[in-house]
């Protein structure tokens, strides 16, 4: 759903991110493209922490790398935040809206333990 704002926390953090972003005169860098780039970037700076880890647990992450974690979560949350700013996207309704989609495409009593793609279980 476009056009809606968002309420509640997002909607503090997108306030918090938009004077962050103002301060610094940075929106004229802050293109729907370039907002997706620096997204793709810190998910990736997020995976690299997991990278040759057994599971990625807390405990196997250790106070420091956990706290270094949390950081990249928060520019990967950022940056969505910054997009969803730019485009006029709620992300509260974009997530219920693509809930719905994903429970019909995803039924519970049919997928539940299975965590093979939805094109896959249908044939069973």
């Amino acid at each position: 759903m476009n056009g809606q704002q968002d309420s509640g926390e997002f909607a503090k953090l997108r306030e918090e991110i938009r004077t962050f972003v103002e301060e610094r005169d940075w929106d004229q860098f802050h293109t729907p493209k370039n907002l997706s780039s620096a997204l793709c970037v810190e998910a990736a700076e997020l995976l690299e922490h997991f990278q040759w880890l057994q599971n990625g647990s807390s405990d196997e992450l250790g106070p420091v790398k956990l706290e270094q974690v949390r950081h990249e979560m928060a520019d990967v949350l950022t940056y969505l935040i910054r997009l969803a700013d730019k485009l006029n996207v709620d992300l509260s309704a974009a997530v219920s809206e693509k809930m719905v989609l994903n429970r019909a495409k995803y039924p519970a009593d049919i997928v539940r333990g299975d965590a093979r793609k939805y094109d896959e279980y249908k044939n069973r």
